[in-house]
């Protein structure tokens, strides 16, 4: 288990996987980690439909008011009320974390990828969907080397998108608007990225570096893109 996870954006996919994550985290192998949780954002009553947070939560910001709920697990729980960006990357993303990255712009996805390369040893899964299918990518450095393609490598269309997105401060509307959002699909892309932090936990060994899921079809299927004999990363 690594000494931090670092779940970065508690939005659609972020809320959802926030309740089980704590739960593994609680009960799962000792010692237990610190758990980041990391969002400039605040809930709104338009979150309701799909992002899980109390009643009572209305306005704040949303790693404020998770971290509040989830200190009762027992867990070591740090809440940055900021967006992830350049000016704070460093401090937030460090050698040997876990990051959970659910965010839902391709801006701050280029750019953990872009830290996690710098990294002796790191491990990044990155959640994202559109309406009705998403994927779930992993991103394994080990002693300076990438056991799996990176997120911009396997996907150029993120680093290209990067280029011309809005500031995450607006993304999250912007976005939300030209591809909508359904919480059955963020709790399947939530369950994905729970599976894959307990493999690599608990297994060492990860078959797959991503898996892609529909919800019409009720299907996940994964792929490998490792560089190396699955076992020896």
């Amino acid at each position: 288990m690594a000494d931090r996870i670092v779940l970065v954006g508690l939005g659609g996919i972020g809320s959802q996987l926030m309740g089980p994550l704590v739960r593994y985290l609680a009960h799962g192998p000792q010692p237990r980690p610190l758990l980041v949780l990391v969002d400039g954002d605040v809930f709104e009553s338009g979150n309701r439909s799909r992002q899980l947070f109390p009643e009572d939560a209305l306005g704040m910001n949303k790693a404020e008011a998770l971290a509040r709920v989830a200190r009762g697990s027992g867990l070591a729980i740090q809440a940055i009320a900021e967006y992830l960006d350049a000016g704070n990357l460093a401090g937030v993303v460090r050698e040997g974390d876990t990051i959970l990255l659910a965010v839902d712009n391709h801006a701050t996805r280029a750019l953990v990828d872009r830290r996690i390369a710098e990294l002796s040893d790191a491990t990044l899964i990155s959640g994202g969907n559109d309406e009705t299918d998403g994927n779930v990518q992993l991103v394994r450095r080990r002693d300076g080397f990438s056991v799996d393609g990176h997120l911009t490598e396997i996907h150029p269309e993120i680093g290209r998108a990067a280029e011309s997105e809005p500031p995450a401060a607006d993304g999250c509307a912007v976005l939300a608007t030209e591809r909508p959002q359904l919480v059955v699909t963020n709790l399947m892309v939530a369950s994905a990225m729970l599976n894959c932090l307990w493999a690599v936990t608990e297994q060492g060994s990860v078959p797959y570096s991503e898996v892609y899921l529909d919800v019409v079809q009720n299907a996940m299927r994964s792929r490998s893109w490792l560089r190396v004999a699955a076992g020896t990363q």
